[in-house]
C-alpha cells in the first residue's frame, strides 16, 4: 500500500497541470509526459527526499489516471461550447459565466483535494519549507524582472506582447491594423504590477504560515483539513469581497474579457477557422486521451 502522507501533493499536480496545458500547443505530448514533468516541478518547491519520492511518483500517476480518466472529456465539451461562442459572437456576459465557471471548477477541484493536502503538509519537514519559501522568492524576483522592468510603456507593452502570443496561438497571425485594435484594448486595462505582486506574496505568506503551523503543530488530519479548506476558501474569496482593492480587480477583469471580445470582434472569417480547427484538434486529442491507458 502506497503512503498516503503523499497524497496531498495531488493539489499541486491540479494546480501545474492547468498552467501546463494552457501554455502549450501540443496537448498530447504535454500531458502524456505531464507525469514527469509535473514531478520535476514539485520538487523544485520542496526539494523531496530519498523516502518521499517513490510513493509521490506512484501517487503522480494514480493522479493522471484518475485525471484522464474523469475530467479530459468533461475540458472537450467546455472547448465545444466554446467553438459555438466563437461562431456567435460572444457578448460580455458571456465571457463573464465562462470565467465564472473555470473559477468554480477550480476551487472544487481544490477544495476536494484537501484531506490529501493535510497529508502532505502534516509530512512536510522544516527544510523543504524553507525550500518552499527560497522557491517563492525566486519566482516573485523572476516576477519582477519579466513584469516591473522599465517604465509604464515598458510594462504595458510587455503585458501585451504576452496576450498576443495567446491570441496568435489561437487565431494565428493578426494584420498591424488588427494589433493596433488589440493593443489599445490591452493598454486600457488597469496596470499596477506592485500591487500584484503584493498580492502574490500575501498568498505565498499565508501558506507558508500555515504549513508551518501544520508541520509545528501537527493536529488530526480533519483539523489541518480544516485549515486548508479555509484558505482556499479565503484565497478565492478575496477578489470577490469588499476591499480597498475590489474596484481595481473587478477593473481587471472585465478589462480582460473586453480584451478577448475585442479580438473576437476584429477576427476575420479565415482566423476564426482557424481558433476553431485549433479547438478541434484539442478537443480531439483530450478524447482520444480520456480513453488511452497508461
Amino acid at each position: 500500500m502506497q503512503d498516503s502522507s503523499n497524497r496531498g501533493a495531488r493539489y499541486i499536480f491540479v494546480i501545474a497541470l492547468l498552467a501546463l496545458l494552457g501554455a502549450c500547443s501540443s496537448l498530447r505530448l504535454a500531458y502524456n509526459n505531464g507525469d514527469t514533468l509535473l514531478f520535476w516541478w514539485l520538487d523544485a518547491y520542496v526539494d523531496l527526499d530519498s523516502a518521499q519520492k517513490p510513493p509521490v511518483k506512484s501517487d503522480i500517476g494514480d493522479f493522471f489516471r484518475w485525471h484522464r480518466k474523469t475530467q479530459l472529456q468533461d475540458y472537450a465539451q467546455v472547448l465545444k461550447h466554446a467553438q459555438q461562442q466563437l461562431q456567435a459572437n460572444p457578448s460580455l456576459a458571456d465571457l463573464q459565466a465562462d470565467y465564472k465557471e473555470v473559477r468554480a471548477r477550480t476551487q472544487a477541484m481544490l477544495l476536494k483535494a484537501a484531506p490529501d493536502i493535510a497529508e502532505l503538509a502534516l509530512s512536510l519537514k522544516p527544510e523543504q519549507l524553507e525550500q518552499m519559501e527560497k522557491k517563492f522568492e525566486k519566482n516573485n524576483s523572476e516576477f519582477r524582472k519579466k513584469n516591473m522592468k522599465g517604465g509604464r510603456d515598458e510594462q504595458l507593452k510587455f503585458r501585451y506582447k504576452k496576450s498576443m502570443e495567446q491570441f496568435e496561438l489561437w487565431f494565428g497571425s493578426f494584420s498591424r491594423e488588427q494589433e493596433a485594435v488589440i493593443r489599445k484594448a490591452s493598454d486600457a486595462r488597469p496596470l499596477d504590477n506592485e500591487l500584484w505582486l503584493d498580492e502574490r506574496m500575501r498568498r505565498q505568506k499565508g501558506i507558508l504560515a500555515l504549513a508551518r503551523r501544520i508541520q509545528q503543530e501537527k493536529p488530526a488530519p480533519a483539523a489541518a483539513e480544516a485549515m486548508i479548506r479555509e484558505l482556499i476558501q479565503e484565497n478565492f474569496d478575496r477578489t470577490e469581497k469588499p476591499s480597498d482593492r475590489k474596484a481595481f480587480f473587478d477593473a481587471y477583469t472585465n478589462g480582460t474579457l473586453e480584451l478577448v471580445l475585442t479580438a473576437i470582434r476584429i477576427a476575420t472569417p479565415e482566423q476564426k477557422a482557424h481558433a476553431h480547427k485549433r479547438m478541434q484538434g484539442w478537443i480531439e486529442d483530450l478524447n482520444a486521451l480520456a480513453t488511452q491507458a497508461k
